[in-house]
């Protein structure tokens, strides 16, 4: 008679639901990982606050951005009030404002970095000259017949934000008259902050007879931006500069633009049309030239800190994307990782990013880059090779890293067609995982 055969013990929930969980700690693995990674970000965001500071620093002491307004011609005039009889009972100050009819501002600007610590920052400097001319003032639009004009306290006002930005004496050819402006702005409604030249506009005849060319040349400075205000009833404005990174912003786009690699050229012209604010008025109106500021930003070529945030974003499907590498393999060649294992390449691929923040500090974001990446690309891939004992597998690890680093060097260079680039990259790894995860057997015989 045949000795009966023992059935074989029955696996433990373990065992039989080994891949289940391994899968399930993975999984929590990731999520856990995502918390050193949201804190990448933060410092990635505390360098961006320090360079900020260290912009403002410097231009605290240099110049600000700087917008030029103006200029605006003020005529102050005292209204008589009278009463329901016609009799002047009372008096009241009021202000006349006139814009110029025709302005034309021609600039060179010359750009220059300047370090604070390992920061740079962006400072120019260069020489305006605004041209341009009053026609004869149409007073009986905003000033009544009976007030009592006072010529001879006319002022010729320029709105600047940072004064701090004049290098030089301001000077004002008046017809065939050079005067020397005067810091602040003494009438209201204007600008807070600018220079000014008094004026004696009294007429020969009692009666402004003719026009009024000027002539103001001024030596500014300042920081990152310059923007002017269309205060003409036609504006032009021509800049030069040696500054190969421009950004045109604001109101209005310059008509004409070349941007050259030793620097750009630029014109606008604006009409009067173009804007929502006359060219004259009284005090009785509030009127705000900002609105239709418009001129250029000297930018840095290359913003480390901005590339490093979009690149800490894709920080979940890096971890995800490895461990899912290293799990299939695992099933494949029967090598247990242990989770610990797991959550060590885990902050491997998370301090890849303080990598590449701290060496972009020092040289250009791609060198960064490319350092940064070869550096977690060697170390997950030796410690791959060590985990299966196999050379193939940890250069099919490493190679694996390699491709998704690769994937996002090209989304973060592509700016305006990165969301097709990615989503069209994540669908083609999506059908990888896809297709090989169809060969693992996810219940193995006992």
């Amino acid at each position: 008679m045949q000795p009966t055969q023992p059935y074989p013990p029955e696996p433990n929930a373990w065992h039989r639901h080994n891949t289940t969980l391994k899968g399930v700690i993975i999984f929590v693995l990731v999520l856990l990982l995502l918390i050193p990674a949201s804190m990448v970000e933060r410092l990635i965001q505390e360098r961006e606050g320090r360079q900020i500071e260290a912009h403002e620093e410097v231009s605290s002491k240099w110049g600000g951005m700087q917008t030029l307004s103006g200029p605006v011609l003020v005529l102050p005039f005292r209204e008589l009030i009278r009463d329901t009889n016609g009799l002047a009972v009372n008096s009241r100050y009021r202000y006349a404002y006139f814009l110029p009819d025709q302005l034309s501002i021609t600039g060179d600007i010359a750009p220059e970095k300047r370090h604070r610590g390992i920061f740079e920052v962006v400072l120019y400097s260069g020489a305006l000259r605004l041209e341009g001319v009053f026609e004869p003032l149409a007073i009986e639009k905003s000033i009544p017949s009976d007030a009592q004009i006072q010529w001879n306290k006319a002022v010729l006002a320029v709105g600047l934000p940072d004064l701090r930005g004049l290098k030089d004496q301001v000077l004002l050819r008046w017809g065939d008259k050079t005067i020397v402006s005067e810091p602040g702005i003494p009438v209201p409604g204007v600008n807070a902050s600018g220079i000014h030249v008094p004026l004696d506009l009294t007429p020969a005849s009692g009666q402004p007879d003719s026009a009024h060319r000027f002539r103001l040349d001024m030596a500014v400075k300042g920081s990152s931006s310059l923007f002017f205000t269309p205060v003409g009833k036609v504006t032009t404005v021509k800049l030069a500069s040696i500054w190969p990174d421009p950004s045109f912003t604001g109101a209005f786009l310059p008509d004409e633009k070349n941007i050259r690699s030793d620097g750009f050229s630029a014109s606008w012209k604006v009409l009067n049309l173009n804007r929502n604010y006359p060219q004259q008025w009284t005090s009785d109106r509030e009127v705000h030239f900002q609105e239709s500021a418009f001129g250029v930003s000297f930018l840095l070529p290359v913003d480390n800190y901005q590339k490093s945030t979009r690149s800490a974003k894709y920080a979940v499907l890096f971890i995800g994307l490895t461990f899912l590498c290293m799990f299939f393999l695992e099933m494949r060649h029967s090598r247990q990782v242990h989770p610990f294992q797991y959550a060590l390449i885990g902050l491997a691929l998370v301090i890849f990013y303080t990598l590449l923040v701290s060496i972009s500090e020092h040289t250009s974001f791609n060198s960064a880059y490319l350092i940064a990446a070869l550096m977690t690309v060697a170390l997950t891939g030796l410690y791959a090779r060590a985990l299966f004992q196999s050379a193939q597998m940890g250069l099919l690890v490493g190679g694996t890293l390699a491709a998704l680093y690769a994937f996002l060097f090209v989304t973060l260079q592509l700016q305006d067609f990165a969301l097709l680039i990615g989503s069209l990259g994540l669908f083609c790894i999506l059908a990888i995982v896809m297709f090989y995860s169809r060969r693992i057997n996810w219940y193995p015989a006992p």
